[in-house]
């Protein structure tokens, strides 16, 4: 099986050769890794990428252009898996990435990614279709929200949810809320149940369970 091929926007020269260097070592392909707008669009167009991992704020104004492009790119290809790396929450693009309902959307910030091995799992689940948001991400899309036929679930279903939203597994929310996995399964099929999502493949439900919590 091929690599995942991956285009890397990275303005900061030294993050993005440490960032392909440990993305390649890690079992990616890298087919392009730019640092500005005009070669993030025209990478963005390469129809062997697989993925991108994408800067928010890039030359030449350094406010949004990486998530714009990313937006853009999303548009022409319904489902491109892309992950933002960013120091910052823009929340107005933030909640446009993810009002499609497709998945296939990770936005981490800089100063939260500690553990390699974290970050390589986060950009696998999102190149799988999945979504993996630091919880400032989740905050700030879900600022100011009310009256959604959310209002169904309990406060401790939103709080698993909201786990869910950052992209941790059944084992990772019960360690989070110090409950049993059973307990985390329990919660999850209520979750589903009272979002209306019919049976189908449990890895798509959370996904489109976590669409519903985080569309605008």
């Amino acid at each position: 099986m091929r690599p995942l091929r991956l285009v890397l926007a990275e303005d900061h020269a030294l993050l993005r050769a440490g960032l392909t260097q440990l993305l390649e070592a890690k079992g990616f392909e890298v087919l392009h890794a730019v640092d500005n707008l005009p070669a993030l669009e025209q990478a963005l167009t390469d129809p062997e990428a697989d993925a991108a991992v994408v800067d928010v704020r890039m030359p030449p104004t350094f406010t949004d252009e990486g998530l714009r492009a990313a937006i853009a790119a999303r548009t022409r290809r319904p489902g491109f898996p892309v992950l933002v790396l960013s120091q910052y929450v823009e929340q107005l693009y933030a909640r446009e990435l993810l009002a499609s309902g497709e998945g296939a959307v990770g936005y981490l910030l800089k100063d939260r990614v500690s553990d390699v091995a974290e970050f390589v799992d986060a950009l696998h689940r999102v190149a799988d279709g999945g979504t993996v948001l630091d919880p400032s991400v989740v905050a700030a899309v879900l600022e100011r929200r009310r009256d959604t036929p959310l209002e169904r679930l309990t406060d401790r279903e939103r709080e698993v949810l909201g786990l869910m939203a950052e992209g941790r597994a059944n084992a990772g929310i019960a360690q989070a809320l110090v409950v049993t996995e059973k307990a985390v399964a329990k919660h999850i099929n209520s979750i589903f149940t009272k979002l209306d999502l019919p049976a189908d493949t449990d890895d798509h439900r959370r996904v489109r369970a976590v669409l519903a919590y985080l569309r605008v």
